[in-house]
């Protein structure tokens, strides 16, 4: 997408500036969604965007700017004018490129560039919102949506690297709204995704994307108030692991623990959780939502062992926070778009499965919470303190499911919750979401299997 020539040249125009190290990052970015309301498709866009980020270092201070021309002296211009604000001694670069082709172990069959199918996209929405509304005649309205992403990136950097790749995502779901004689209302969704084409319809069926969608839309339109206090929960597979990502994920990336602002940022070594737990951030896992072949700074993905039996046993290290803290860095350098810096960020983040069953968990209980699906909610950064809601929930009592709960919310931090962990189940699963940072949203995959918290702070209004 850039001519190399031109790159070495405005590399070279950096370092004689006095940077101690100059990347250039291209991109080219095809989108195209589509959105429906009940039967009716709502809307279709698509478009395409290119630009071209210029990134410095000082010393361990960043400069950042980024253009949409790829014109050799438009970026010579960035670089200047980012080189004005901390002059240094210049220096000659000793580096060419040593360009090499990305080996993808993410393929997709179906791109965006090659096949932009509308049709099979709206049929899959309108079968999923049919499927929704023959549950029940108390589902109202649906909302659905399909979003295809094709991204190609090159990045060339002073230290002789040219790679370049290009990752294709997906992501489809529902939600549906049910409605009851009074006028109250309920919803619920569902939906997947993954660094694949369209070929991911193959993997899905409509008719349960909206079959789920409704189910748990009915279950909670049946829900009474949750009860409050301190009690044991038991938080489901899949999309339960956001409170990981969320509350103790963001605490071992660099981005926080190089400023110490992160409770683990000298805790290496230190037992954090209950030995019950141990998590990983997989990027190499194929074609799901959060793998990437190489980070946003040209090195490869890997796994990372964050936590192994308790111990914390790595951070998630990006270029700068490697120079900043003295770890390797893991492939974690990610950004939104050329428009942002790369920064240190969570890929596929999960706790490991381990042998407990549901049932082990919810016989357990005198009394408390079976939190089957969570949603979202607010973090405190560097303590991890956060607020969770409850999307579907069910009442436990003497180590019986009693009935469904509604507008429950989990207080706790991230911290407490490691330590609180006793039982964590088989069942896991993976669920796909976008994680906002200092480098803008990116894909992201959470997941855990069912795992019980001895003791968490339930907010409920019964």
């Amino acid at each position: 997408m850039l001519n190399p020539i031109s790159a070495q040249s405005v590399i070279d125009h950096a370092l004689s500036l006095g940077a101690d190290f100059a990347e250039l990052y291209v991109e080219r970015n095809q989108l195209s969604s589509i959105q429906t309301l009940s039967s009716k498709v709502q809307s279709v866009q698509s478009g395409i965007d290119f630009g071209i980020g210029v990134r410095l270092f000082y010393g361990d201070k960043i400069l950042y700017g980024y253009t949409n021309r790829p014109d050799e002296q438009e970026l010579k211009r960035i670089a200047s004018e980012l080189a004005a604000r901390d002059l240094r001694e210049a220096v000659q670069s000793t580096k060419t490129f040593d360009y090499r082709q990305n080996t993808s172990i993410h393929p997709a069959t179906r791109i965006l560039s090659k096949q932009f199918d509308v049709e099979s996209k709206v049929a899959y929405l309108m079968a999923a919102n049919a499927a929704a509304r023959n549950e029940s005649a108390t589902i109202n309205q649906t909302k659905g949506f399909c979003l295809q992403r094709e991204q190609a990136v090159e990045i060339f950097n002073s230290e002789g690297l040219h790679v370049d790749d290009t990752r294709h995502y997906i992501r489809a779901g529902l939600s549906a709204i049910a409605v009851n004689d009074q006028g109250e209302q309920a919803s619920g969704g569902w939906n997947d995704g993954g660094l694949l084409g369209w070929e991911l319809s193959e993997g899905l069926e409509a008719e349960n994307t909206g079959r789920e969608a409704a189910r748990q839309a009915l279950v909670n339109l049946s829900a009474k108030p949750c009860p409050s206090g301190k009690m044991p929960v038991v938080i489901g597979n899949g999309f339960g692991g956001v409170i990981f990502h969320e509350a103790c994920g963001h605490l071992l990336e660099t981005t926080s623990v190089a400023k110490k602002a992160s409770v683990f940022h000298d805790r290496m070594g230190d037992m954090i959780a209950s030995p019950v737990v141990s998590a990983v951030d997989d990027g190499t896992m194929v074609n799901e939502w959060g793998s990437i072949n190489l980070d946003d700074e040209g090195m490869p993905t890997q796994r990372t062992q964050l936590i192994k039996d308790g111990q914390l046993t790595s951070f998630l290290v990006d270029r700068m926070g490697a120079q900043r803290t003295g770890y390797e860095r893991t492939g974690s350098g990610r950004r939104e778009s050329y428009k942002y810096a790369p920064a240190s960020r969570m890929r596929n983040t999960f706790i490991e499965p381990g042998d407990a069953t549901l049932d082990d968990m919810i016989s357990s209980i005198d009394r408390g919470i079976y939190a089957s699906h969570m949603g979202g909610g607010s973090v405190q950064p560097g303590t991890g303190e956060f607020n969770f809601a409850v999307t579907e929930g069910y009442y436990v009592e003497d180590g019986k499911i009693q009935y469904p709960i509604k507008a429950a919310t989990l207080i706790s931090t991230g911290p407490e919750v490691l330590k609180q962990i006793s039982m964590v189940g088989t069942d896991f699963s993976l669920a796909c979401g976008m994680c906002g940072s200092v480098s803008g949203a990116v894909p992201t995959t959470v997941g855990q299997s069912t795992l019980k918290v001895d003791e968490i702070l339930v907010g409920g209004n019964a």
